[in-house]
């Protein structure tokens, strides 16, 4: 099955009080398990220009929907170091976040979408890349299946700290390759 036509618009100061309201979304919070109060903190930086981590809004057809943010592992070495006791991560390796924060936008393939689209950025935008690996909480199945339509395959898995404390540190590891 084709997946729906997605735009990646860079996230602007003028989108943080959509992105305050998707995290309060109650699926997103239950997996991102973040304040959407810290928003600004969060991702003004990002804004900015003055953290290398990428964020984007998806958008499908004038509308914005979700959520992603690509990251090289390199930039966030906390992060680098705890997925090395699980899995090898190939130099330059990058990561990507990502949520669906419009409960109707679900379910209708957007979210590998979304992903797909931001994979193909990340690699053009870090030609040295070769691998995204993502990271995700064993029992979040609805993103295994976007990430595995996307195109990933499984790569490992393991304990992580999970990003909501109420999780098992359980995951699984899923990996794209240029």
């Amino acid at each position: 099955m084709e997946l729906p036509e997605v735009e990646l618009r860079p996230l602007r100061r003028s989108d943080l009080p959509l992105l305050a309201e998707w995290l309060a979304e109650p699926l997103v919070a239950r997996w991102w398990d973040e304040d959407p109060a810290t928003v600004e903190a969060q991702y003004g930086p990002c804004v900015d220009g003055t953290d290398p981590t990428a964020v984007y809004l998806g958008v499908h057809e004038g509308e914005p929907f979700g959520l992603v943010q690509v990251y090289r592992f390199d930039d966030e070495p906390e992060s680098l170091a705890e997925l090395s006791t699980v899995c090898p991560v190939p130099p330059g390796a990058l990561s990507i976040d990502y949520l669906v924060g419009v409960p109707s936008a679900r379910g209708r393939g957007l979210g590998a979408a979304l992903i797909a689209a931001a994979v193909a950025r990340g690699f053009a935008d870090h030609p040295d890349a070769q691998d995204v690996l993502v990271p995700v909480a064993r029992g979040n199945e609805a993103s295994w299946r976007a990430l595995r339509r996307a195109g990933a395959t499984w790569y490992a898995d393991g304990e992580l700290t999970p990003d909501n404390p109420v999780d098992p540190r359980d995951h699984v590891v899923h990996r794209f390759t240029r």
